[in-house]
């Protein structure tokens, strides 16, 4: 079983780059980025919320489950 995350994909149809993510959410770009790569262990409900507010999705434009 696997959570894959499809941030790369949001990121591109917003047309915003990580590094503006990050600065909007208030988040350094390497934690960004070990979301982004699936190698992240956890994710706060808040920075989750951060994120979709700033990417104007929800968390299940974000995250698919996977067996």
């Amino acid at each position: 079983m696997c959570i894959i995350i499809n941030l790369d994909e949001v990121l591109k149809a917003r047309e915003m780059k990580s590094y503006e993510l990050a600065e909007a959410i208030g988040i350094t770009t390497a934690n960004l980025s070990i979301l982004k790569t699936g190698k992240a262990k956890a994710i706060r409900f808040s920075t989750l919320a951060k994120i979709c507010k700033a990417l104007n999705c929800q968390p299940g434009d974000l995250l698919v489950f996977e067996e």
